[in-house]
């Protein structure tokens, strides 16, 4: 029934303020802007990212604290170019035996990670 996601939400007092930090300070490809109806998109290749202003669509203004993991090729670089950006990190990069991940977040709080898989995906049957 279900075939995929097609985005997912994340909300945001002030629209200008993060589609400059989705579009400019992480350079994702926007998609849709529509400050009429208090939304933008952007797209990550396998996954859209829509900031809304959700309480002026009617629903309540709830942060994600749980990381959506960005892939980057590289996690130390694409780090150090968001850092020169102004975005600060949480903690230092986690390298898991599997993946390096380094967490940050947006200008209202939403949970974001650079990630990188440099072991084999294994899937469980």
């Amino acid at each position: 029934m279900i075939t995929r996601v097609d985005f997912i939400g994340l909300p945001t007092r002030d629209l200008e303020v993060a589609v400059r930090f989705y579009g400019e300070t992480l350079g994702l490809e926007r998609s849709a802007y529509r400050p009429d109806r208090h939304h933008a998109e952007f797209e990550t290749g396998n996954l859209t990212i829509n900031v809304m202003n959700s309480e002026r669509m009617g629903l309540q203004h709830v942060v994600n604290s749980n990381p959506i993991a960005l892939h980057v090729d590289d996690v130390a670089a694409a780090r150090s170019d968001l850092e020169g950006r102004g975005v600060e990190f949480a903690m230092d990069t986690i390298d898991t035996g599997v993946c390096h991940m380094a967490f940050f977040s947006d200008p209202d709080g939403n949970a974001l990670m650079l990630h990188h898989r440099y072991a084999p995906q294994t899937t469980e049957k």
